[in-house]
């Protein structure tokens, strides 16, 4: 069966599988300090060098006592003790704590020989050198135990993970200067004579007068890679020529992880990418594969690295990324899906699709009277980059379905809050 030119086309979850199958490249390592280290992929365990805390600490400010000593306590009948002194946070404990003797503290601080328990300032009365206790406290009441955050030797964050600023926090506190990561590098190339660099454009409305079009597919791509922690490098625009794609592609291949490129990548007589990717002798090669938009979205595995080659149209890329480059790219450095926000709501209107064909339709998300609704704003124009301004979230419709009927609860990835288009 033909489809639009395309002699087959391949299921997405197939095609994505058979690729993990054979990309043999595991990106470099760098280690970077802590602070560069946010949002990037963790290259081996870090494990935890010693104990947090290092030692019993107070949680609260008060008086260091032995537990057993406040049995009894009560505003009617207090329990005395002889304050021997003061500990604050940083400080060695100078004192040892006897029957009927406490020593005051801060919160932080280490608790001293002898005592097993803290009792707050607000359980207590003071008078010169002496405390009354007003409350019993239990062992351990009020203190923050040796290893209770974190275990010598326990794994923290393990290979794969991709950190967040509280992983970041942690390793900090513990004084992790630098951690290893996965360094993926991801070369970028879009193709077409009809493309202009914006920094070329000087009025962007004559540029579409005169049937060009500004190169947005890059930043689209490069923030992508960017948003999901990897490293895009740019190289540039390659015209519609079967040899300067394949030369081009020949040498990235030799200095980076992974290719993507944009355009060139359907059955037209100028799409030339997947026949100079055919030229490289790939393991593996799918010319298109079941999605809607982005059916012309193809990939190859050319010495064990992926070559991603997405469509020229602008939101069939952004689709073919998310669905095709991703969870390649979280495979090569061991990493899992993150999971997005959902909303479930009522759709506004029927929507139909393909079957066998998974569809990703744009969507606006708002309440009216209480109720989620789900308006599609798009169901082909994958060129419309607009309504992904327009909408905030993505309905996706899988292959065992031809859509949804109007009035149908679905449920939406969300792309941004619902608010934003208030």
């Amino acid at each position: 069966m033909g489809y639009g030119g395309f002699k087959e086309l391949t299921p997405l979850d197939q095609a994505v599988d058979s690729v993990k199958a054979l990309v043999r490249r595991r990106p470099s390592i760098v280690e970077v300090p802590v602070g560069d280290a946010l949002g990037r992929y963790v290259a081996e365990d870090i494990i935890a060098p010693f104990d947090v805390p290092p030692f019993n600490r107070a949680v609260v400010d008060g008086y260091a006592v032995r537990s057993r000593d406040t049995f009894g306590a009560s505003p009617s009948n207090p329990i005395v003790f002889r304050v021997k002194g003061f500990i604050g946070v940083g400080e060695t404990p100078a004192y040892s704590v006897g029957e009927g003797e406490a020593v005051e503290i801060s919160t932080g601080a280490p608790l001293p020989p002898g005592a097993d328990a803290v009792v707050m300032y607000e359980k207590t009365r003071r008078f010169g050198d002496v405390v009354e206790v007003l409350e019993p406290v239990p062992p351990l009441g009020n203190v923050s135990r040796v290893g209770e955050d974190v275990k010598a030797g326990e794994v923290l964050v393990r290979r794969g993970v991709r950190l967040m600023p509280w992983d970041v926090a942690v390793l900090a506190s513990l004084g992790l200067k630098k951690v290893k990561v996965y360094d993926v590098r991801v070369a970028i190339a879009c193709v077409g004579r009809e493309l202009v660099e914006l920094d070329e454009v000087v009025n962007a409305e004559s540029v579409f007068k005169k049937g060009f079009i500004v190169n947005s597919n890059r930043y689209s791509m490069e923030g992508l890679l960017k948003l999901y922690g990897f490293t895009p490098e740019y190289i540039g625009i390659l015209e519609d020529d079967f040899e300067a794609i394949r030369d081009t592609l020949k040498a990235a291949l030799e200095r980076y992880d992974a290719i993507l490129t944009t355009g060139g990548a359907s059955v037209g007589k100028v799409d030339y990418t997947v026949e100079a990717v055919k030229s490289l002798n790939p393991e593996l090669l799918i010319h298109g594969v079941l999605m809607r938009p982005g059916r012309a979205n193809s990939v190859a595995v050319v010495g064990g690295k992926p070559v991603f080659m997405l469509s020229g149209f602008p939101v069939a890329s952004i689709m073919g990324f998310e669905a095709l480059v991703k969870p390649v790219l979280l495979h090569m450095v061991g990493a899992g899906e993150e999971p997005k926000p959902r909303i479930k709501g009522v759709l506004t209107r029927r929507v139909t699709t393909p079957i066998n064909t998974r569809s990703y339709v744009r969507v606006r998300v708002y309440t009216k009277e209480g109720r989620t609704l789900v308006e599609p704003l798009a169901l082909t124009g994958s060129g419309i980059l607009s309504t992904l301004i327009r909408g905030n979230g993505i309905l996706i419709v899988p292959e065992n379905r031809e859509g949804f009927d109007e009035g149908e609860e679905v449920e939406v990835v969300l792309l941004r809050s619902p608010a934003s288009l208030d």
